[in-house]
């Protein structure tokens, strides 16, 4: 995350556009959260309806989101045309506490 861009991010994330938030449940997006350090580092973690990647791929095909991660990229350090939902890794569960 760009230092000079967080206060912004954090904004435009008290308003998400309800077809972005529609387009997530529709691609089985559950228990959604995002972090941040005050570094900028990013976190973010969800429960999907069948897979990681069956959710990304869902949000792939949704209109909304394109233009969702069009408006976020500059908010982000990444590769000049990537979108940030591109950036996005598995991470494998290690440890949990209920």
């Amino acid at each position: 995350m760009k230092q000079d861009t967080i206060g912004e991010y954090k904004r435009h994330h008290q308003t998400v556009w309800p077809e972005m938030l529609d387009a997530l449940r529709r691609s089985g997006w559950h228990n959604y959260s995002l972090f941040m350090g005050e570094d900028g580092l990013l976190f973010g973690s969800f429960e999907a309806d069948e897979s990681f990647q069956a959710s990304l791929d869902g949000m792939a095909e949704e209109e909304a989101n394109r233009r969702w991660q069009e408006f976020m990229a500059p908010f982000f350090e990444i590769p000049s045309g990537a979108r940030p939902d591109q950036m996005m890794v598995e991470l494998e569960e290690v440890f949990h506490l209920d």
